[in-house]
């Protein structure tokens, strides 16, 4: 599982109306490719590292969303391993885990939330 990220500023990374609906984007965050799900059927947001650990490529922003058991989660569109958008857990119970990244919505932009791992 990922270690919480300790909010030290947010950052601002776009327009609601940038991101489709029920499904991800990339935005970069200093060197950082971050997935951004407006996961709009629940009324929430998430994000988390765009690279998926499996096999290292930056493709969970083209991932599909849906939920397990109440949990939402991510599905990596190559070989479908899927991740917990609440704390980056392997929903197939594998070892390798996704960072997260805490989201806010506020006068019509998406923000990121940036700072130190936490426990």
């Amino acid at each position: 599982m990922s270690e919480a990220i300790a909010v030290e500023q947010w950052v601002r990374v776009a327009r609601v109306e940038d991101f489709p609906s029920n499904a991800g984007a990339c935005v970069k965050l200093g060197d950082e490719q971050i997935a951004v799900f407006n996961f709009a059927s629940h009324r929430d947001w998430y994000a988390c590292q765009n690279m998926c650990p499996h096999k290292r490529d930056m493709v969970l922003s083209r991932g599909l969303i849906g939920d397990q058991e109440g949990t939402p989660k991510v599905a990596c569109p190559q070989h479908k391993k899927t991740f917990s958008l609440i704390d980056g857990s392997n929903l197939g119970g594998e070892e390798y885990s996704i960072n997260i990244y805490p989201v806010k919505v506020e006068q019509g932009f998406v923000y990121i939330g940036a700072g130190s791992a936490s426990n």
